[in-house]
């Protein structure tokens, strides 16, 4: 059933109801001397508001209604007659009995009732009372304007700050959400208040684009619902005749996009409608020059009355910056005709276009919502037609927070903070802008994504080695990050691979440094951390001192066993004393761990920790003389930093065989069991490569991540006799991305037998099962 069908269904049964009710309801008798009683419909009206009043009626959706009457001493009893029925449905029911006089009232003191009546729609009965109600409580809207708007201003930007913005999130509420259904009624209601145009058809096509599919959701859902969930994003793409989930969340950001421009636009027209200006008959506009052709004008740019936007292909960045960097926006009149007048820029650009692009980029902040009026007008595109490959397209990870098109704005905005950093800024600034354009194709989008970036960077006019430079940098924007926090940093072969990959480069490591640091802090603070800045930054010091652009001096390892700031005493153990250390490092604590050796003591220790709620992101195992010193790098799970005497009482009761591992660990997986766990299974790799020695393995393990999850892995690998020399631990979002660096004790490789034999251990403790080697008693 359609939205017009189901509207009607609902008016013509509703027109039953009330007939009814006025049938049924007796007239109170006439007084002496006084007027006749009404009959029939007279002077009564039943009014529909909210959806069912814009006709946008969805399944399962509340009947907002107001019973609106004019001297009729029976009110009571025609409006118990006329919603009794409609509860006895089942349906939910927001009712109302309203003189117009009381309509109004109400109207002009609460924001949320004056925006409903702004949709009052006649339903049934006296139609010039509903006609007189509609235009008071519009009188009463326009009125009240100057204070009811800022108070529906307040309370959308809170609701946005609550729920987020439609265009960026990957189970939107397509309702509440900043750029959902609510923007398109305040739009209508900041045109009621005659403060703002009606909204376009444009806005109207969005709009109900985005009623088409919560109509489907909800169809879909069986119940009152607003958000997308993940689970049925693809069913409703294939009702609304979309290819997958991806399209239809990209169609949704695309919609939720142009609600929330416009709305933004929309409250700053009101805001300045709303302030208090002097009184004068005539009151001189000031206007600023900013740039040849681009003028301020209040609190927006305009262009200068000599601008001819047709002649000057340079115009519309040379606008765009000067808007940036003053900290303003392009007036809506200058970008309609900028994208009407603006001629092609020539390829390649000429150095002013090309400078005004680095400028706008090397905005900051400040940049991102003018990109946002280029790119909502078309304007980017025209400048960067690879830029439509990427726009609105979702981001199906947890870690990242926007769509493609605007991570990558922000990432370019992050890296004008870097810009004094480093020795070529232009360069810096355009990779951030194309370092993930390559997701707009298949494949690997670091791969597919340096041609398409060298192709854009030759089109801007950059010399042939800046293009080799910047199709450099979009290839191998994730080596740094990658391989500081899945490989040993502190291994030779390391810091060989990465100076090799990079060319032996020290400018290239420069600029992919500062890369890596705009592009995690334009995801989100768990992809950019204080503990993966700082691996980084050791890595980046390594490869330096490797090319000769450092100092000699070998930099500090990651892991350190310095003597920790606070030292348990230490506890008796058969074979030697267990010591325990912790110390405050970046981003969380280094715990050191003393005990006497013994095989798969690290998957014990890795144990002991989870079941303190410490994540341990990198570990090193060294042994002398029989005795085994651990060094973690953790993090607490709940914020309670590590108790060494805690930790150290712990681990002598796991090698005395008192504390069950095993089970303890299993409770606590219980415990904090979450619902949707991922059911893909784990990817398990070998990288003999990337180090140093013909008896050391790398072994990749990519799983859903879990309670106890390292001390499984570390457990399956101890049960095919190998030894876990160091291991670098990431988690991103619910996956655990872990490495682990192996070796047999006798010193021989590991051959093919015995990785088969490895693989299968590691997939079932990545399933939950714990190899028999991780005993609960001394050995």
């Amino acid at each position: 059933m359609s939205r017009a069908e189901r509207v009607a269904a609902l008016d013509a049964w509703l027109t039953g109801l009330l007939a009814d009710a006025v049938a049924g309801t007796p007239p109170p008798r006439q007084r002496r001397g006084g007027s006749p009683p009404r009959r029939g419909t007279d002077g009564l009206a039943l009014v529909a508001v909210g959806s069912l009043g814009r006709r946008e009626m969805p399944p399962y959706g509340d009947l907002d209604l107001v019973l609106v009457h004019e001297g009729r001493p029976e009110i009571a009893a025609l409006a118990d007659a006329l919603w009794y029925p409609v509860w006895d449905t089942g349906l939910r029911l927001d009712h109302s009995v309203r003189s117009i006089p009381e309509a109004v009232s109400v109207a002009s003191t609460d924001v949320k009732a004056g925006l409903g009546l702004l949709d009052a729609r006649l339903v049934a009965g006296d139609a010039d009372l509903a006609a007189r109600l509609r235009t008071a409580t519009l009188a009463s809207w326009r009125q009240a304007a100057s204070r009811l708007l800022p108070q529906l201003r307040d309370l959308r930007r809170a609701r946005a700050r609550q729920v987020g913005e439609l265009a960026f999130l990957l189970e939107p509420d397509l309702k509440e959400a900043y750029g959902g259904l609510r923007e398109g009624q305040v739009l209508r209601a900041a045109a009621a208040a005659q403060l703002a145009d009606e909204p376009s058809a444009e806005v109207e096509e969005a709009y109900a684009f985005l009623l088409d599919v919560r109509d489907e959701l909800r169809r879909r859902a069986g119940r009152p619902v607003d958000v997308l969930v993940r689970q049925e994003q693809r069913p409703v793409a294939a009702a609304l005749g979309l290819a997958d989930e991806d399209a239809l969340l990209r169609e949704v950001s695309l919609a939720g996009r142009k609600l929330a421009f416009v709305a933004d636009e929309t409250w700053r027209r009101v805001e300045s409608s709303l302030v208090r200006r002097p009184r004068g008959r005539y009151r001189r506009v000031r206007r600023e020059p900013l740039a040849e052709g681009v003028v301020r004008q209040g609190d927006e740019v305009v262009l200068a009355q000599g601008a001819k936007p047709a002649a000057d292909p340079g115009l519309l960045l040379r606008a765009a910056a000067a808007a940036a960097r003053a900290d303003l926006l392009l007036s809506p009149y200058t970008l309609k005709v900028l994208a009407v007048h603006s001629p092609p820029v020539p390829e390649p650009w000429p150095a002013e276009v090309r400078w005004s692009f680095l400028r706008l980029l090397a905005s900051g902040r400040s940049a991102v919502a003018v990109l946002e009026q280029l790119d909502q007008e078309g304007l980017l595109s025209r400048l960067l037609p690879e830029w439509d490959s990427v726009r609105s397209l979702p981001q199906r990870h947890p870690w990242h927070r926007y769509t493609v098109d605007r991570h990558l704005v922000e990432a370019a905005a992050a890296a004008a903070e870097l810009t004094r950093d480093v020795d070529r800024p232009d360069l810096l600034l355009v990779a951030a802008l194309l370092h993930d354009i390559g997701k707009g194709w298949p494949g690997d989008h670091s791969v597919v994504g340096e041609p398409v970036a060298a192709a854009i960077g030759a089109r801007m006019g950059f010399s042939e080695p800046d293009v080799a430079t910047l199709a450099t940098l979009v290839r191998h924007h994730l080596l740094l990050p990658d391989t500081a926090t899945r490989r040993d940093i502190d291994d030779a072969a390391t810091v060989d691979r990465v100076a090799a990959t990079i060319g032996n480069d020290p400018a290239v490591l420069q600029l992919l440094h500062a890369l890596a640091q705009a592009d995690g802090a334009a995801t989100s603070t768990s992809a950019w951390s204080p503990w993966k800045a700082h691996l980084v930054a050791a890595l980046v010091a390594r490869v330096q001192t490797k090319l000769g652009s450092a100092p000699s001096a070998a930099p500090e390892p990651v892991l350190s066993p310095t003597q920790p700031q606070v030292t348990a005493a230490p506890l008796d153990v058969a074979g030697g004393a267990v010591t325990v250390g912790v110390e405050d490092v970046a981003d969380g604590q280094q715990v050191t761990i003393g005990a006497p050796d013994r095989a798969g003591l690290l998957s014990i220790l890795a144990g002991v920790l989870a079941l303190n709620q410490l994540d341990v992101r990198a570990a090193k195992m060294s042994i002398e003389a029989g005795y085994a010193t651990g060094v973690f790098a953790v993090r607490p799970r709940f914020g309670r930093p590590p108790v060494p005497e805690i930790l150290a009482d712990a681990v002598r009761a796991a090698l005395e065989g008192t504390l069950p591992l095993v089970d303890r660990l299993r409770q606590r997986e219980a415990d904090y069991q979450q619902g949707g766990v991922r059911t893909a299974p784990p990817r398990i790799s070998w990288h003999d490569s990337e180090v140093s020695g013909a008896d050391t393995g790398i072994v990749e393990v990519r799983a859903a991540d879990r309670a106890g999850l390292l001390y499984r892995l570390t457990a399956a690998l101890a049960s095919e006799g190998l030894d876990v020399t160091s291991a670098r631990i990431e988690t991103l979002g619910g996956d655990a991305v872990d490495s682990f660096y192996v070796c047999n004790p006798s010193g021989t490789p590991v051959d093919d037998g015995q990785r088969r034999r490895v693989e299968a251990a590691l997939v079932e403790a990545t399933r939950g099962a714990t190899p028999p080697v991780a005993v609960d008693t001394p050995g």
